[in-house]
């Protein structure tokens, strides 16, 4: 089992930054990637971006491309994404997820909630304008 914990979320206005910060504990010797995804109410949760564990290969969803920055510190198994020029739309709950072990995935590293074994419980980003 890994465990996930995610911190870092809070209130900003437009423009601003955050840094979300997902520490891993447990089994986490077999991560594959890990990553990070947002949900709002009523919606599915949606991809954001995810890093491959062993080279820090990532990938973004669009959006967030040159605004949002992933990486991961392999001493700590800490996941980090820092967020700059926030805006209202990516207001959201953002979910920290780890894989365990490979596979055969869509896109490597993986972006499908689907291809991910382990969540953390969430932390709120709320961005007003």
């Amino acid at each position: 089992q890994v465990q996930l914990v995610e911190s870092g979320g809070g209130s900003v206005q437009a423009g601003g930054s955050l840094r979300l910060s997902c520490s891993a504990s447990g089994r986490t010797r077999n991560i594959y990637a890990m990553g990070w995804f947002r949900q709002t109410p009523g919606k599915e949760r949606d991809f954001v971006a995810s890093i491959r564990w062993r080279d820090g290969t990532t990938s973004y969803t669009d959006s967030v491309k040159g605004a949002f920055r992933i990486s991961r510190d392999t001493t700590s198994r800490t996941l980090i994404l820092q967020m700059n020029n926030l805006q209202p739309e990516d207001t959201a709950n953002y979910y920290c997820a780890a894989r365990d072990g490979g596979g055969t995935f869509d896109l490597d590293p993986p972006q499908l909630p689907k291809e991910y074994n382990y969540w953390g419980q969430g932390t709120q980003v709320t961005v007003s304008s």
